[in-house]
């Protein structure tokens, strides 16, 4: 028995030294910036039907981010700030089972990492870091004693318009070093890419450990800010889109909501429909299958030369 210790022992040693990674299981959220939280929760609570079963506020008692449950490991969150960056993307997050391992194993692999892993004040364990193209990456780990876990089973209505965040999508640059980053360090998996001309404009990318995935939003010219909203964008997946659109036509806050929201049929061959929060953010609406059933052939075509975020228009 000593010696078997002894070898289990060398094996977890060899394992740590080899840069073994922690397990990131899904998308945790999505944070974004928006200039009014009154018609901000208009559109995400009584259009798209979601609850906010708590919120945090400055020291002048003011609000600064409001939560949105989509269900017990995913949110949304929105910030009541002026946008840092060139969009209205504060951050995306993705969850893992224990992130201070995490954190040493991105850390061993050459990426820049806070000193420790924190505690948020919703009391989740979390660091930040950042991808080739400036997005920060949250990476939280759900902490039992956390208000996200206190609040299990409340504030899932049956007026939630989706229960699941599919996927997330961000601007990327650079499809080398993105995938370097997502694919070669986090472990994220290729299970997709499609074009809609002779470049290549998607490339999906599914978290290693569960099937959320991130969606790479490829361009060649510099993004305006209508642009960034549309490719900045949330995924939510509904089982028939028919009956998601009837819902939201019929909803009170429909009339407040100036735009039509159309089902269309997408490249990957699954229809959609697609809305526009009070900042220009899209919330994609999209059904988990193709429409016959058959998978979506992958794009052939090649990537747009690479483009660094610092060309991209105010």
């Amino acid at each position: 028995m000593k010696n078997l210790a002894v070898i289990v022992l060398i094996t977890a040693v060899g394992a740590v030294a080899q840069g073994s990674r922690p397990k990131i299981l899904g998308v945790a959220h999505m944070a974004l910036y928006v200039s009014d939280l009154g018609k901000a929760r208009a559109f995400y609570k009584d259009l798209l039907g979601y609850d906010e079963p708590y919120l945090l506020k400055r020291q002048d008692g003011s609000e600064r981010i409001v939560f949105l449950k989509v269900n017990e490991d995913q949110y949304l969150e929105l910030f009541a700030e002026q946008p840092k960056n060139d969009g209205q993307l504060h951050h995306i997050a993705f969850y893992t089972d224990d992130a201070k391992a995490m954190r040493d194993y991105v850390a061993a692999q050459g990426v820049r990492v806070p000193g420790e892993v924190g505690k948020g004040q919703i009391r989740n364990s979390n660091f930040n870091i950042t991808d080739p193209d400036g997005n920060t990456v949250e990476i939280v780990q759900y902490e039992p004693d956390s208000w996200t876990r206190r609040e299990r089973g409340r504030f899932i209505p049956e007026t939630r318009i989706s229960t699941r965040i599919l996927h997330l999508g961000v601007l990327v640059g650079d499809l080398d070093a993105s995938m370097k980053f997502y694919g070669g360090i986090l472990g994220f998996r290729e299970i997709w890419r499609g074009g809609a001309g002779p470049q290549l404009s998607w490339v999906n990318m599914r978290v290693p450990d569960g099937e959320d995935y991130l969606e790479f939003m490829l361009y060649n010219t510099p993004q305006d800010k209508r642009q960034l909203g549309v490719k900045n964008h949330i995924c939510l997946v509904t089982p028939d889109i028919e009956k998601a659109v009837k819902t939201l036509e019929s909803r009170p806050a429909r009339k407040q909501y100036a735009q039509p929201i159309e089902i269309r049929t997408g490249v990957n061959r699954k229809r959609q429909a697609n809305l526009f929060d009070p900042d220009g953010t899209r919330v994609e609406l999209m059904e988990p299958h193709t429409v016959d059933g058959k998978p979506a052939p992958p794009s052939t075509a090649p990537p747009p030369p690479a483009q660094k975020r610092s060309n991209t228009a105010p």
